[in-house]
């Protein structure tokens, strides 16, 4: 498979996407670096630079469509994107005192994990199908399997996210575009560190860039890990619901708030 030498990652100033930043950091590589932070993003961007690659740092909110597709449509003139990885996402959910999460907090976590994928992958498909080529990565999650009862609008934007790269996938492959639909469990990472609760499984955050690294290099359709957690999910996801609801009644969390980043400027 054709190693992509131009890539847009969202959600790139921390976590998961900040490691795979400086994973594809090479001589010859491009990078559009995108996420809300500024201060953070740039500083992954210079970690990208130092390791010689051309790495463009754009504080961004993926909710805002026709910012994103400007963007992406500038740093497309200096030449096609080979992979783009929705990444950025956010979480609200039980609150450490019990308080349930409010409409507001589950409308903006489905307008970020899932419209916010949609918004900065879909501008990227009409090129790649003209070439007849291109690469598309979403990171869900094993929450997206079955919804459960401390954060259920978590579970439908990833749910949401995973049936869309599904679809998408099946309509794509045709024209030449592969898509990996990515189901990570806990890994380290600021959002992660918000659950109150067992997070069993739990891996440092550079392995788990290290499993989606080389799963984007093959080009795998689908990528769960931990395989427990991702496989007993799935287990629970095929229950009727008087035997699923009492089992995920047993995994419980809360979230601490987000804390606000400042506003793009």
């Amino acid at each position: 498979m054709k190693e992509a030498r131009s890539v847009v990652i969202s959600g790139a100033s921390r976590g998961l996407g900040a490691a795979l930043a400086r994973r594809f950091a090479a001589p010859g590589m491009r990078l559009l670096l995108l996420a809300r932070s500024a201060a953070a993003l740039e500083g992954v961007a210079a970690d990208c630079r130092a390791a010689g690659a051309v790495a463009v740092a754009v504080a961004i909110d993926v909710t805002d469509a026709a910012a994103v597709a400007t963007a992406l449509a500038v740093f497309e003139a200096a030449g096609p994107v080979d992979l783009v990885i929705a990444n950025a996402g956010t979480s609200a959910g039980r609150a450490p005192d019990g308080t349930p999460e409010d409409g507001a907090a589950a409308a903006r976590q489905v307008m970020v994990n899932l419209v916010g994928a949609i918004n900065l992958v879909s501008p990227l498909l009409p090129g790649m199908r003209a070439r007849g080529a291109g690469q598309v990565a979403l990171v869900a999650s094993i929450a997206g399997f079955r919804g459960l009862p401390d954060f259920p609008a978590y579970c439908a934007s990833k749910a949401g996210l995973i049936v869309w790269g599904d679809g998408l996938r099946a309509a794509e492959r045709a024209h030449g575009i592969r898509v990996t639909v990515v189901t990570p469990g806990f890994f380290r990472s600021a959002m992660g560190d918000r659950f109150h609760g067992a997070r069993p499984f739990l891996l440092e955050t550079e392995a788990a860039a290290a499993k989606v690294h080389r799963a984007l290099l093959l080009g795998v359709p689908r990528l769960g890990f931990p395989w427990p957690m991702a496989l007993g999910m799935r287990l629970l996801g095929l229950l009727p619901a008087w035997l699923g609801d009492p089992a995920v009644r047993l995994m419980r969390f809360r979230v601490s708030p987000e804390p606000a980043p400042p506003r793009p400027e």
